[in-house]
Order: structure tokens, then sequence, then C-alpha cells
């Protein structure tokens, strides 16, 4: 079960009429990505229909950690420094908001970087926070479609691709269950530096061809900061969980023709995320094109997301076990 209200007020209030005093936990997700570092904090509502996520507050920080990793196989000493201070600034931010637990994910970037470890010890002695470096396996199972919003279509085929800017996980669901599932280094950042091999778009599309996938009409789910960007930007031709692919085609040629200045201006976008969005859509446009998807479904959840679930389904395991 999932609801998605507009204010933190409405949804008390909604909960509140239909089920009485409730008791919620707060839970923090920290994603150290390779475009940027994010900290999700998540209201979780327990009702006697199941647990209720409420996304209460993001935080946002572009260290573009991909861009050095992906050229050098380094983190250089300054994004070190601002890694190192913005997660000893996030630990802060937990203990305000007595969060019932967290859990902080270091993806691509970081798996590449020769000095990661050196940077996890720094981290742990300034900030008192363990970040785990995840393989591409644990990131798409970790972003699954298990609590997907209502409004979504609830499928028993589909592929859900999560781009970032150092890979691209893809996770075929067959019958309502995982059936295949494939992380690439193919990300926003290594296409803008043209660090991508030909073989692995080989690989990519073999993926799709391997599992029957080709020409399928298999629905397509994305994730990823840039593919919930489109999705308002492209809000006035659909609707507010899917994206035609005839629009996302047509759009991503009009920002194409555009310099990256240009698009922050006419589009009102980060510098950050001015340039990676045209290869995120070019990947979800590729998927769409092989498996002739006409639609692109965006349920708007991400891998902090995913942390903030499986967080609240340990801390449930745990009371149950307790009893």
């Amino acid at each position: 079960m999932f609801i998605s209200v507009d204010s933190s007020f409405e949804l008390c209030s909604l909960l509140w009429l239909f089920f009485g005093p409730l008791k919620f936990l707060k839970f923090a997700s920290i994603d150290v990505g390779s475009n940027a570092v994010r900290l999700l904090f998540t209201n979780v509502f327990e009702t006697p229909d199941g647990p209720v996520f409420r996304k209460l507050s993001l935080v946002r920080v572009p260290i573009r950690l991909g861009a050095d990793a992906f050229r050098y196989g380094l983190i250089s000493d300054k994004k070190r420094d601002q890694l190192v201070k913005t997660m000893r600034s996030f630990r802060h931010l937990m203990e305000v908001h007595q969060v019932q637990a967290y859990r902080a994910y270091a993806t691509s970037a970081m798996r590449e970087a020769k000095n990661s470890g050196e940077i996890l010890k720094e981290i742990k002695g300034y900030s008192e926070l363990d970040l785990e470096i995840v393989s591409g396996d644990v990131e798409a199972t970790t972003i699954s479609t298990e609590f997907m919003p209502d409004p979504l279509p609830k499928f028993k085929h589909a592929v859900f691709v999560d781009v970032g800017g150092g890979s691209t996980e893809m996770t075929y669901i067959k019958d309502g269950h995982k059936h295949s599932s494939i992380s690439l280094k193919i990300g926003t950042i290594r296409m803008l530096y043209d660090e991508v091999a030909n073989e692995l778009w080989q690989e990519f599309s073999n993926w799709f061809h391997s599992n029957g996938l080709d020409r399928s009409q298999t629905p397509v789910i994305g994730s990823g900061g840039n593919i919930n960007k489109l999705l308002k930007l492209l809000r006035q031709k659909n609707t507010d969980f899917h994206i035609l692919t005839d629009d996302l085609l047509n759009f991503n040629d009009e920002m194409k023709g555009l310099e990256v200045d240009e698009r922050i201006v006419r589009y009102i976008l980060n510098p950050d995320r001015a340039d990676v969005i045209v290869p995120a859509a070019d990947i979800f446009l590729k998927v769409a094109s092989i498996m002739d998807s006409e639609e692109i479904y965006v349920p708007k959840v991400g891998l902090s997301d995913g942390i903030a679930r499986s967080l609240y389904k340990e801390f449930r395991d745990n009371r149950m076990q307790s009893l």
C-alpha cells in the first residue's frame, strides 16, 4: 500500500480520519551516487491495513563523483573533502530528526574509485556514519516494484529501468516475480565523457533478446532523478505517472538543439541536471525502442525509497522476533 498526497498535514488528517491515532516511524536513507549525494527522510505510518510511506524531506548535494572516478579512477581531494563534509552534515540532520535507523549506500563511482576504502574510513572517523559500497545487483533489488503508487497499473510483466550517472540497472518482472536482472556500466556521466564501450551497448541489447523481450511491448517502469524531472517537464501532455515515448522522443530532440546553458534557463534545470538529462532520455528511449513500448511509467521512487522500505521491513521483523 502506498498513499500519495500533497502535504503531510493532509496525509495525517486522512489517516486519523480512517484509523484514529497512529504511530509513525522515521527512517533516513543516504544515496551516494555518481552525480549527486542524497539524504531522504521518510515517515512510515503503521495502519491496520499496512504501512504507509510518506517522503518527509530530501536533501540533495551535487557532488559529481563520477566525473573523477570514471575518467581517472580516483576521487579527487576536493570532492573527497566535499563528500566527507556532506556526510558529517547528514549525521547532524539525522540526530535532529531522531531517526529510528539509517542506511547509507554508495554506488557506481565509489565502486570504481581506487581510493574509496580510504574515503570510507575518513567518513567513519569524521561523521561516525557507515557507508556501504553496494553492487549493481543490490541496487536493482533495493529499487523494487513492491510498493508502487496506487494510480499505477498492477503489472504482471514489466521491465524496471534505473538510470544513474555510472550505471543502468534493468530488472525483468515476469508473472509478478523477478525473472532476470542486469547491471551495466552505462550511465549518463559516462556517456557525457564518451566512456561507454560499444561492447556494452551490444550487451545491453542482448539482454532483451535473451529474455524474449524484442518488440514485446512490455511496459517500461523508469526510476532515477532524470526520468522524474522529465515527467515533470512533460506533465502537460501526460498523466502524473507516465510519459508517452513519442513525446519523450520529440522533447529530447528539442533539448539536443539547445546548449546546456539554454536548457537551464528554458526548463529551469539545475546545472548538474541540464547536461545529463539528454543521455538519460537516450537510454530510456533505447529501451522503449527495443521493446516497441509506447509508454514509460514513472512511480517517482528510487534507491533512497527502497532503502527506507528495507529499513522498515527489518525493524518490523526484529519487533516480531522480540515478541
